[in-house]
């Protein structure tokens, strides 16, 4: 049995899952379509199979985008809980800690946020407790990305 850090292919194992559970989402997405009640359902049971300090943040990153964007579709991203527009293109996602045995997860914008700062802006960012202050910055960089 290969352990965590078998990088056959030039994937680690963890790498190799995730590229799984991605191609599983497309399959399960597609038979979906864009019901929004099918991508709550499968952010609801991602961000309730997570331990419990990556559940935590992607609890509040949920309440946040919710209720800041309420247009965002739930959808997961590679097994993460994610948001996406209306056209199912993903806005927003957070991985979690674990996923990848890092020591902070990360909650990431992909390209159709909103962010464009000049020509260098951040597109993720380390969180490792969800705090007032960092449900206040999480919340006006939601805001941005959908505005």
């Amino acid at each position: 049995m290969a352990d965590k850090t078998d990088t056959s292919a030039g994937l680690s194992k963890e790498e190799r899952d995730a590229v799984k559970q991605r191609a599983k989402e497309l399959r399960e997405q597609e038979k979906a379509g864009k019901n929004r009640a099918a991508g709550e359902k499968s952010v609801l049971d991602a961000i309730a199979q997570l331990e419990p300090d990556d559940k935590a943040l992607a609890e509040g990153l949920y309440r946040v985008v919710t209720e800041v964007a309420p247009d965002l579709v739930p959808k997961t991203y590679y097994g993460m809980p994610g948001f996406a527009n209306a056209d199912g293109k993903m806005v927003l996602f957070i991985q979690p800690a674990k996923k990848f045995n890092t020591r902070y997860a990360t909650i990431g914008f992909e390209d159709k946020a909103h962010l464009d700062d000049g020509d260098l802006w951040p597109v993720a960012f380390a969180v490792r407790n969800w705090t007032p202050a960092v449900e206040q910055k999480i919340t006006e960089l939601v805001r941005t990305a959908v505005g």
